[in-house]
């Protein structure tokens, strides 16, 4: 059956259809006269994500809010929040309920689950799409019964989750003041540590000891380096003096030496001319060569001494640059046995920092997680509060009238359907060509009634007129 035909059945069988739709409107009127009226009252609800972890103190990010949400609306829909309602309303008290209760479980389990259970089946939470806003809805058949509700849930709501945040930061806190006395443990015990080596190694500033040292051990270092410059020069002073002592410039340049060589060859020059003129048994000769030996004798033991205190002084060099030797080495020794207290001493000093800022930030954390545990502000705020409707939610008159419309409409159009297919007629002459394959020769009107009486036009078959009833050949 193609469309045309279905048009032309139901124009043949609208009564059908009128009557379909009238009985669905009729039924749906009945229907929503009979049942009983539904209110629904509403609560608009923001939601502030801060997203603070409790010990941490870190956000955690943003891509958690769709799950944050959904998670605030299983929330809401929790046992523990009905159960709160339930309490804060006061509903399992009432004789009304409890009578309810035992119809409907025979007293099995608790008025107070059975009622959460019932309310939660009444009630709607519903997130906005493109904002942190959650609607919560319940349905009821007393307007003011179902406002205090939904404000009950809100408050409920309210209260639990300043509840979840307060349980988490009082845990944290519980387990922060622990860690805290564990802190302050180690940082006193560092605190000791470092105090007992600073007194027993007599340590106050390390690093400007440690300078004066290593300044003390470069001016050693200087000082032996110019001792064994003298000592290398006073040794090799020491060797000529040794060899030839009358040739040594030490000896040469000493002023009291010069002075008995020029009285010595003066001397030695009167001693060859008082020769030349007396006899060695003269008095005056005997005195000129006894003047001579004694200036001889002096000379000599001037050099004597010069080349003694030549030696001595290489001798004295000598000493002086091992002395300093045996003092550098014992200063090095000093400076790396500071450098290792200085080392151990920057390690304790830093283990003492350590402790002291771990505690420090464990002491302003377990503060803060305080304050945030005695704080009652959520980050939920109530926008709008239900309030009692004044018209019902349900049954909607009108739109059930429109439904039944439809519904009566499809109905209808079902039935018309099903008649054709079971009694199928002829409704067109192309309908007949096509059931039959014969050609028409002609069609005859239906007859018209008009003022008052029956007048039938009847053509010849096969005329010209185009109203004549079909006719298969």
């Amino acid at each position: 059956m193609n469309l045309s035909l279905l048009l032309l059945a139901l124009r043949a069988r609208y009564k059908t259809v009128l009557l379909a739709i009238g009985v669905t409107v009729f039924a749906a009127v009945v229907i929503s006269l009979i049942l009983p009226k539904k209110y629904e009252a509403g609560v608009s609800m923001v939601v502030n994500y801060k997203g603070v972890d409790p010990v941490t103190g870190l956000s955690a990010p943003a891509q958690l809010m769709p799950g944050f949400i959904a998670t605030q609306v299983d929330i809401i829909k929790s046992k523990n929040v009905a159960l709160k309602v339930v309490d804060d309303l006061k509903l399992a008290s009432d004789p009304a309920v409890q009578a309810q209760f035992l119809s409907a479980t025979d007293g099995r389990g608790t008025v107070r689950d059975w009622l959460a259970e019932v309310l939660l089946k009444k009630l709607d939470v519903v997130p906005s799409r493109d904002s942190n806003v959650l609607s919560i809805t319940f349905r009821g058949n007393d307007p003011q019964f179902v406002a205090a509700v939904a404000n009950a849930f809100a408050n409920a709501y309210l209260d639990f989750s300043v509840q979840l945040k307060i349980n988490p930061v009082q845990q944290a806190s519980g387990y922060i003041s622990t860690q805290l006395k564990g802190l302050r443990d180690q940082y006193e015990l560092a605190q000791t540590r470092l105090s007992k080596y600073q007194k027993e190694n007599n340590i106050f500033s390390a690093d400007n000891r440690l300078d004066v040292e290593t300044a003390r051990l470069s001016e050693l270092s200087s000082q032996l380096v110019a001792v064994q410059s003298l000592s290398m020069d006073a040794a090799s002073r020491r060797r000529q003096v040794q060899g030839n002592a009358s040739s040594s410039p030490d000896v040469l340049n000493s002023p009291l030496i010069q002075g008995l060589r020029s009285n010595l060859a003066l001397a030695e020059a009167k001693l060859a001319d008082t020769a030349q003129r007396l006899e060695p048994n003269h008095p005056a000769y005997k005195a000129a060569k006894s003047e001579v030996d004694k200036l001889r004798s002096n000379l000599e033991e001037q050099i004597r001494i010069s080349s003694n205190g030549v030696v001595a002084s290489a001798d004295i060099n000598e000493r002086r640059e091992s002395e300093l030797r045996a003092a550098v080495a014992a200063q090095k020794s000093k400076v790396l046995a500071l450098n290792s207290a200085r080392d151990e001493f920057n390690v304790l000093t830093n283990e003492m920092e350590t402790a002291r800022h771990a505690y420090e930030l464990a002491s302003q954390r377990l503060n803060q997680i305080s304050l945030e545990g005695q704080s009652k502000q959520a980050d939920i705020a109530v926008l709008s509060a239900a309030t009692a409707p004044l018209d019902p939610a349900s049954p909607r008159m009108l739109l059930n009238i429109a439904l039944a419309i439809v519904i009566g409409t499809l109905l209808g159009f079902g039935y018309v359907l099903i008649l054709e297919l079971s009694d199928q007629r002829i409704r067109s002459a192309s309908h007949l060509v096509e059931a039959f394959g014969l050609p028409v020769l002609g069609v005859i009107q239906k007859p018209r009634v008009s003022s008052g009486k029956k007048k039938v036009n009847q053509r010849p078959i096969g005329g010209d007129g185009a109203h004549n009833q079909a006719l298969p050949i």
